[in-house]
């Protein structure tokens, strides 16, 4: 279900304050790994997926990647898919604030 321009500014703030060590792999776009000397690999998860991948499956390939430049990695940035989060979250928030 595709959501207003609005809607997703609010999620993007509300997750742009989040720590994000943890995150679900449905809520990923993609992980861009950046590596030393400026070099970086970027992959796809929503491409992945698109392609019959299972989140498993992504999961397998994101450790070996991770374990393969083990060394080389500079810092990992994931990039979170706002409209999926809004999807998960946004029902749940309705029914505690319908109660209140």
């Amino acid at each position: 279900m595709p959501h207003s321009d609005d809607f997703l500014a609010k999620w993007e703030h509300i997750i742009g304050d989040v720590t994000k060590t943890d995150v679900p792999l449905e809520c990923l776009k993609k992980v861009v790994i950046k590596l030393f000397g400026g070099r970086q690999k970027t992959i796809n998860l929503r491409t992945l997926l698109k392609q019959g991948l299972a989140l498993e499956e992504i999961e397998q390939l994101l450790n070996r990647t991770f374990a393969e430049h083990d060394r080389e990695i500079r810092d990992v940035d994931f990039v979170v898919d706002v409209a999926a989060v809004a999807e998960i979250v946004q029902p749940e928030t309705d029914k505690i604030l319908g109660k209140l």
